[in-house]
């Protein structure tokens, strides 16, 4: 691995989704003042300089919010059969623009994650004793999740709802996962999204 002042991440924000239990596309929900999609660009547009971001349903609509800020968009036209397809979009783009180290997958949808988290998980793939640094749910990892380049021909292959999981539980005596201290919350019905609205006040 790389010394800690040559590590290039590239961050890969997956925005593709159709948002069927919400109801509504919740990358444009509300959030503070910006939207859960705005707000995750935010958050790690602090910590990280190259951002790419997957979208597919509901494109035009999404990629209108974006414009004033600095992500690259990719369309992943097939964003109906799974997250696995929008990380394998996204990272066959990225191993063709740039020559990164790794790569951080994250998601719009997990509003209390901030950029103290990101640097957190930076820093532990900084110190180069694990390829992956994940997040931990309880019984497993999961992303937001950093990814060493070695890996990158095997996102490029994700075609699974699974998405990064499967990756993750494949090579867990490779991986560090992090404990994100409840910030790991997603939303995903409306009752979530009112909850973690009050959560944060």
């Amino acid at each position: 691995m790389p010394a800690k002042n040559t590590i290039t991440i590239a961050g890969l924000l997956l925005a593709a989704g159709g948002s069927s239990r919400m109801g509504k596309p919740k990358q444009l929900l509300p959030w503070q003042d910006t939207t859960l999609l705005g707000n995750a660009i935010e958050q790690l547009q602090t910590v990280l300089k190259d951002l790419f971001v997957v979208v597919g349903a509901r494109r035009e609509e999404i990629l209108a919010t974006v414009n004033d800020h600095p992500v690259l968009p990719i369309h992943n036209p097939e964003w109906n059969k799974g997250m696995g397809t929008s990380i394998a979009k996204g990272m066959q783009h990225i191993s063709t623009t740039g020559d990164f180290d790794a790569v951080l997958v994250f998601l719009a949808d997990q509003p209390l994650l901030d950029s103290a988290y990101y640097e957190k998980m930076i820093a532990h793939f900084h110190k180069g004793a694990h390829p992956i640094i994940a997040t931990n749910y309880g019984e497993r990892c999961g992303v937001p999740a950093i990814f060493d380049r070695s890996f990158f021909p095997a996102l490029q292959e994700l075609n699974a709802d699974l998405g990064a999981k499967s990756l993750i539980k494949e090579h867990k005596a490779k991986v560090f996962c992090l404990d994100a201290e409840g910030k790991e919350l997603d939303v995903d019905t409306p009752e979530r999204y009112e909850q973690l609205r009050k959560c944060r006040g």
